[in-house]
């Protein structure tokens, strides 16, 4: 069962209270829009077929136009001869042929106003469908649009984020515990080892020859 019976039903309804009704409205117009569609392939399969119809009722009133014109020269040649009997059979087959042709006139002129109410109708469905399809371009951009803000927010406001700061607080605490170390390692400086206290020693004995030697020179020239 779709959500339109009829045509008519269609052509009346209005999109935008439908899809006020809702619950979801991006699936409603979709199924909006499908049943447009497919009501418009039936409206226009039924306005061949009319057309269709109307094309053999011509061929077929061309045929007995011209029934109608052989039935007249029966009839005179008949009256020529003096048969007047059979002219007038002939001219009770015109008046046949005429009557179907009257009669097939009528029904074409009806498949006409059908015709045009089917055309009118093709009209407005296509403008609804347009209208429903702008709708649908619009929900889905907004729904589009509000789902990036709800996965946005919940990025920047949700347990994940406010979870993954702390973990970078833990973190940074790590570091700073880590350079703490390295800098606590250069205080009071390493203690020196046994060779090179000796040749601490040897170069400072190397200095006090050279300052006793100064000062001897200074003193003799003095």
């Amino acid at each position: 069962m779709g959500i339109f019976s009829r045509t008519r039903d269609i052509i009346a309804a209005n999109v935008t209270d439908l899809l006020d009704k809702a619950e979801d409205p991006a699936k409603m117009i979709r199924m909006i829009i499908l049943e447009m569609e497919e009501t418009l392939v039936e409206v226009r399969a039924s306005a061949a077929r009319t057309i269709a119809d109307q094309k053999e009722m011509r061929r077929h009133i061309a045929k007995l136009e011209k029934l109608q014109e052989s039935w007249t020269e029966k009839a005179e040649l008949a009256l020529s001869k003096g048969r007047e009997d059979l002219a007038k059979a002939a001219l009770v087959e015109r008046q046949k042929a005429k009557d179907m042709c009257e009669q097939l006139s009528a029904e074409i002129a009806v498949l006409d106003d059908a015709l045009k109410a089917s055309e009118e109708d093709i009209n407005k469905l296509q403008n609804k469908l347009r209208e429903a399809r702008t709708r649908q371009n619009s929900i889905t951009a907004r729904l589009e649009s509000a789902n990036n803000r709800f996965r946005l927010r919940e990025m920047t406001n949700g347990a994940k984020m406010q979870d993954a700061f702390s973990r970078f607080d833990v973190l940074e605490r790590r570091v700073d515990m880590a350079e703490g170390r390295a800098d606590a390692m250069g205080f009071g400086g390493q203690p020196k080892t046994l060779e090179e206290e000796i040749a601490e020693l040897r170069s400072s004995e190397k200095v006090d020859a050279e300052l006793e030697a100064l000062k001897a020179r200074l003193s003799k020239g003095a």
